[in-house]
């Protein structure tokens, strides 16, 4: 009979919203390319979605959640190595195709790592205290960020 997955636990459940924008932040990188768009353009607002949303995201994972694991799991490892190429790639300028497909890709494989992996893992081992205190620091869920240059339509 096959696993039914895990249901993700309600303090979690803000985080993986967050997913779903930075997945629809991917969709937009990529509708952007597709249509011909400047590369400058995708990344202007690429870096604004950095400054108000993304980095924010990524320094919860890492005082809150990942430190739930092991600091040797190689998975969080990888989720640590996958944010600080993200950011290094985010903060190059001036943005190109090349470098616009590498963060839409390298995005969506790391949110498929934290949300099948990572995730279900936190939910097995965490005490209730624990994930208590991600409900607790995660106030301010992403939402849509307003943004005068739709590109992507």
């Amino acid at each position: 009979m096959e696993e039914k997955p895990l249901k993700r636990h309600i303090a979690l459940q803000p985080l993986s919203r967050d997913h779903h924008f930075s997945l629809l932040l991917c969709w937009k990188i990529r509708r952007g390319l597709n249509l011909s768009i400047d590369p400058d353009r995708i990344g202007n607002y690429l870096k604004q979605v950095w400054q108000h949303q993304l980095a924010e995201h990524f320094e919860l994972e890492e005082k809150f959640v990942f430190p739930l694991l092991d600091a040797s799991n190689p998975d969080v490892l990888d989720a640590i190595a996958d944010h600080r190429l993200l950011k290094w790639l985010i903060m190059l300028h001036p943005f190109t195709h090349f470098t616009l497909h590498r963060i839409e890709k390298n995005m969506v494989t790391h949110i498929r790592l934290e949300e099948r992996v990572i995730f279900p893992e936190i939910q097995k081992i965490a005490s209730p205290e624990q994930l208590e205190l991600i409900a607790k620091v995660h106030d301010c869920p992403m939402k849509e960020l307003e943004w005068e240059d739709p590109f992507w339509k």
